[in-house]
């Protein structure tokens, strides 16, 4: 039976019991630049017992340019991956800004066209963040074979408030006997990054991610956890220039994606 759970800032939305497979839809962020954090939410879900379709056609989920303005581009990307999903099967995204935008923006995207709508609309009702999924669907628990570490927790603007990826994000860390999760301050602020806000305004996204990274060094965790890796790279990249500038050798604020940092945890590639 399909269980119905609150999320943040939404009405509840239906779980579905354990599924034989799910489609991956991986980001372009992490396709790109963190394909390791691709493979390893992978391994995740199949260490799970879930089969994994990886489509390969996908592409950008077209958050960029639905969020600089162009809706008619938007809508093109959006139109072109409907195809790509053609089995009931939950889709898993690790990111929950991409999520974010399957889930609650590429109905309104593809506009008037009644047809494309009602397919973008049940793809949206099929679409996960990854942390999402682990607890809610496959409710993930595994032994913490790590030694004790303190770890903060970092969620992306539509992440937390799109996907509620802040509470699930908690939950997982609390289901590691061997992890302390420091809380920091700005933590609900964005950090800075914004996708193409980083581009268009840069001594702005500077000082915001400035801030960000002297918050969580401030907790005096080990390292930075999050689900969304175009956060990750921005407040890590800012921290090793920080380290570089004070002849630092040892990286002062590591960062994983929350795939990585659980795989690592529990057993590894097995």
């Amino acid at each position: 039976m399909s269980r119905p759970t609150h999320g943040a800032g939404h009405s509840a939305r239906t779980y579905p019991p354990r599924p034989q497979a799910v489609y991956f839809y991986a980001t372009c962020l992490v396709d790109l630049f963190v394909p390791e954090a691709g493979m390893d939410a992978i391994t995740l879900l199949e260490r799970e017992g879930v089969r994994v379709i990886f489509p390969d056609n996908q592409t950008c989920c077209g958050q960029p340019a639905f969020t600089s303005g162009f809706p008619a581009e938007a809508r093109e990307v959006v139109a072109a991956q409907l195809d790509l999903f053609p089995e009931d099967y939950p889709i898993v995204v690790p990111s929950g800004s991409c999520a974010g935008m399957i889930r609650w923006h590429w109905e309104k995207v593809i506009g008037d066209d009644a047809g494309l709508a009602a397919r973008a609309a049940a793809i949206s009702a099929r679409t996960f963040e990854l942390a999402e999924f682990l607890v809610h669907v496959l409710d993930f628990k595994r032994p913490d074979q790590g030694e004790p570490t303190t770890v903060a927790l970092h969620t992306s603007c539509s992440a937390r408030r799109e996907m509620g990826t802040l509470l699930v994000g908690r939950e997982l860390l609390s289901r590691l006997g061997n992890v302390s999760l420091a809380i920091h301050d700005h933590e609900s602020e964005c950090c800075g990054f914004g996708g193409s806000f980083s581009l268009k305004h840069p001594d702005i996204s500077t000082a915001m991610v400035t801030d960000k990274v002297a918050s969580l060094k401030a907790t005096g965790a080990k390292q930075m956890v999050t689900a969304d890796c175009g956060c990750m790279l921005n407040i890590t990249k800012r921290a090793a220039l920080e380290d570089q500038n004070a002849g630092r050798a040892t990286p002062s604020l590591p960062g994983e994606h929350l795939a990585t940092f659980l795989l690592r945890r529990t057993g590894g590639k097995q």
